[in-house]
């Protein structure tokens, strides 16, 4: 009868162990939920970020065209300004070309004042100097 004795002790032990095991199983299986709740949580937060950075992303391309457009904008501008520029100058100059001819022309008439001066008798008025 030994042999059952031993039996019954080893059935025994192998009961404890499979209660140990039962609660290690279960205990494994809390941990795994946790942990998969928590891999779900971090795809999500991981999702919400991917589709920021997308957005980001979306909104510098349409600021870049914008800048470029604005660039193209401002050279086109600038241009402009440089063409007016020299528009003035070349008015400038006209300008400065007629300031002569006043000059001339002031001159022109003394001289006509003063031969219809001479014409009508007068005398004419002193140069000066």
């Amino acid at each position: 009868m030994g042999s059952m004795e031993e039996l019954e002790g080893r059935v025994t032990a192998l009961e404890v162990q499979m209660r140990s095991v039962r609660q290690d199983a279960a205990a494994a299986r809390v941990l795994a939920g946790g942990a998969d709740r928590d891999v779900a949580a971090l795809a999500t937060k991981l999702d919400a970020h991917t589709r920021l950075l997308e957005a980001l992303r979306e909104t510098q391309v349409e600021d870049h065209e914008r800048i470029a457009g604005l660039e193209g904008r401002f050279d086109g501008l600038e241009g402009r300004f440089d063409g007016l520029e020299g528009r003035f100058d070349g008015l400038e100059g006209r300008f400065d070309g007629l300031e002569g001819r006043f000059d001339g022309l002031e001159h022109g008439q003394a001289m006509i004042l003063d031969l219809l001066r001479r014409r009508n008798g007068e005398e004419p008025p002193a140069a000066a100097e």
